[in-house]
């Protein structure tokens, strides 16, 4: 089964999501029923705000904006084989993008992208973004269902 640890480090969250941990934790119990998914995999998802992902963009990739996702695999970390990485999600632009949506399937989108990139998937030409797009597509839909 994949574990988070999720870290709320800005409480607007909570306007939306009062307890983040429990709605990941259903989310992917929801997706431990697929095959695919019914893997042991632990990850951290941080829930931040644009000040704190500027500041981390540009601390490890060099650019001074905030971003909606960063991903931060991570390979043997302390020999946990299991443990691939931390994602960091910024509030502040989920919120404007669901003005034009819904807050909770623009918050599902990224973690799932950032997800995926821990899980290896890239984006860096057309063939990879394809690919990696019909994964998230794939995933958003099932989450989505009515099951």
């Amino acid at each position: 089964m994949i574990k988070t640890n999720v870290i709320l480090d800005n409480k607007k969250w909570q306007k939306y999501i009062k307890n983040p941990s429990i709605y990941i934790k259903n989310k992917f119990n929801k997706l431990s029923k697929v095959r695919a998914f019914n893997i042991n995999k632990e990850f951290s998802i941080l829930l931040t705000d644009n000040k704190n992902m500027k500041f981390l963009n540009n601390k490890f990739r060099k650019k001074n904006i905030p971003t909606d996702v960063l991903s931060f695999p991570i390979k043997n970390l302390f020999n946990n084989k299991n443990y691939i990485g931390d994602i960091a999600i910024s509030y502040d632009i989920i919120n404007q993008r669901s003005k034009k949506s819904n807050f909770y399937i623009e918050f599902d989108k990224i973690w799932i992208h950032g997800y995926l990139h821990l899980m290896g998937y890239d984006h860096k030409n057309i063939r990879d973004f394809n690919r990696m797009n019909k994964k998230e597509n794939l995933i958003l839909n099932y989450l989505n269902k009515k099951v």
